[in-house]
């Protein structure tokens, strides 16, 4: 089951992220990073990651045990294609070993029942061992995943540490209401957890995702069964193995490293699971929502697809507004949900803005995510590298024009080169189609009439970006687009405190902020008879 999305990061300059990121100027190229155009050998030669794998089990009731079958399966580096090591492979009798734990722990457990301070407490110590391994957990993520490894220890871990000490903060301050009746009642509502959660993760973003659905789901006091995509096994397991290591019991968070037909199906379909969560493709999330209903009815969040938006008005500054698109679609090497990957471009500024936004592609630094320096690493398997390179060929074939990249980049590993197309047509794949690639389509638009019905004329609706200095066609404009984010001069900012979700097939809830806490909460409404009152 895949994939998804993230960060705070215009990854040409990690020191000055934030900086580019709210589109204050472009930044100046490093020198002696790699450019694909020049210099293929640069994925050649593989750095050795500097870190050693240590977890390949499953974690189940506070113990790293072997799946029931016996079978493992491999998680591969995508820089080579190579076998990183072999991993314990979940099946259903393990998901239910899994529930079997999680349901006990909520059950019959401490977790629920000790105080919502002393479960803060656990998660502020889990946040600070989360920073005292950085280093490590973005060496296994880049090693997996096939990020830049900047991108992961500046970034990513920082950001994991910081939601789960926002939600170690919320967690001493969900209560419930009292509430005037009509009559001599006491009316209050009681927010309590809702049980057993089961989580499904996607690849592009593990430790990310993980943390916006752990830290509110336990901030609640509820227990939970995770499973990871099979891509990216590596990095929860060490992150599993550091909540106990922080003081949480037994049961509270089991981990089953699976494939989606086999584990995945198993947590969707489970009778004993209260709730799921899930952040992946709408194709998938489409069937995790069939199989919640046909089961028990559980409660059910859906984090999907998208064919984002970002707008580039008339007024715009062509050399900030290249730099921002470019980020908004290249980051993680395209593989986000939220990408920017339709770049609507004022007929004004059309031509200067396409050949700039080929320059920046072409000087995209490509190569070992490992080296310093470097913007984009590999793409995480070969099953996303075929499909990206097939859209590509569909772009060519429909006759857009193929303004620069097009091809793998290099010999070795999953590889693609930063490509633009101009000249893109509302109709062709590559302009409805969630690509999830270093692909960027560039389209002409007149007036805002017109670029408001087509961004707003896809079956998604997950995010937007908007580029312009007139306050009066931002407003129009976020008002306008019928998507869950809307970023104006900025693009990807992900504050813990922010939510995050979709309208239409991009999702349903929201993640983050505290929004997500009543997705882990019930609600239960208590109506006492009160005789002879003082006051109503």
């Amino acid at each position: 089951m895949a994939s998804r999305r993230v960060s705070s990061l215009l990854s040409r300059s990690l020191s000055s992220s934030l900086f580019s990121l709210r589109g204050n100027g472009p930044l100046v190229n490093r020198g002696g990073a790699h450019r694909y155009s020049n210099l293929a050998s640069a994925v050649e030669d593989t750095i050795t990651p500097p870190v050693k794998v240590q977890h390949t089990q499953l974690l189940i009731n506070g113990k790293f045990v072997d799946s029931a079958s016996g079978k493992t399966f491999p998680t591969l580096d995508p820089r080579t294609g190579e076998v990183i090591a072999q991993v314990a492979e979940g099946d259903v009798e393990d998901v239910n070993r899994a529930v079997v734990a999680a349901r006990k722990a909520f059950d019959e457990g401490p977790w629920p029942r000790m105080t919502a301070y002393e479960r803060s407490k656990i998660l502020f110590r889990f946040a600070d061992l989360i920073e005292k391994h950085n280093d490590e957990i973005a060496a296994l993520e880049t090693w997996d995943n096939g990020k830049p490894y900047e991108q992961s220890a500046k970034i990513e871990v920082p950001m994991i540490a910081r939601v789960f000490r926002y939600y170690a903060g919320w967690a001493d301050k969900i209560h419930g209401m009292t509430i005037p009746g009509d009559g001599s009642h006491h009316v209050q509502t009681l927010h309590e957890p809702i049980g057993v959660a089961g989580q499904i993760i996607p690849w592009n973003f593990p430790l990310v995702m993980l943390s916006w659905k752990l830290g509110p789901a336990l901030a609640c006091g509820n227990t939970v069964v995770l499973k990871t995509a099979e891509q990216t096994p590596l990095s929860a397991l060490l992150v599993g193995r550091l909540l106990h290591e922080a003081g949480l019991p037994e049961g509270v968070v089991n981990i089953v490293s699976g494939f989606g037909p086999t584990a995945g199906a198993a947590i969707a379909s489970h009778m004993d699971i209260d709730k799921v969560a899930f952040t992946g493709s709408t194709d998938v999330g489409k069937i995790i929502l069939e199989l919640a209903s046909k089961s028990n009815l559980k409660a059910v969040t859906l984090e999907l697809g998208g064919k984002s938006p970002f707008i580039v008005c008339e007024d715009a500054d062509v050399d900030q507004a290249v730099e921002l698109a470019h980020f908004a679609l290249f980051f993680n090497q395209g593989q986000c949900c939220c990408a920017g990957s339709r770049t609507f471009v004022h007929e004004r500024v059309y031509d200067e803005f396409v050949e700039k936004a080929k320059a920046r592609a072409i000087n995209r630094a490509v190569g070992d995510p490992f080296k310093s320096g470097i913007e984009q690493g590999p793409q995480v398997d070969s099953e996303q590298f075929e499909k990206i390179l097939k859209y590509i060929r569909h772009g060519v074939d429909s006759g857009a024009t193929l303004q620069a990249g097009g091809d793998r980049h290099g010999s070795k590993g999953y590889y693609i080169q930063p490509t633009v197309f101009s000249d893109v047509k509302d109709d062709m794949l590559i302009a409805k189609d969630e690509i999830f690639g270093p692909v960027q389509t560039i389209l002409k638009f007149k007036d805002l009439d017109e670029v408001i019905a087509r961004a707003n004329n896809s079956r998604y609706g997950l995010a937007a970006g908007v580029f312009t200095q007139n306050l009066d066609t931002a407003n129009r404009l976020m008002r306008a687009l019928r998507v869950g984010s809307v970023w104006i001069n900025c693009f990807d900012v992900f504050d813990a405190t922010i939510p995050f979700g979709g309208y239409k097939m991009s999702g349903i809830g929201r993640e983050k902020g505290i929004y997500s806490l009543s997705n882990y909460l019930q609600v239960k409404a208590v109506v006492t008879s009160i005789k002879n009152p003082a006051w109503l």
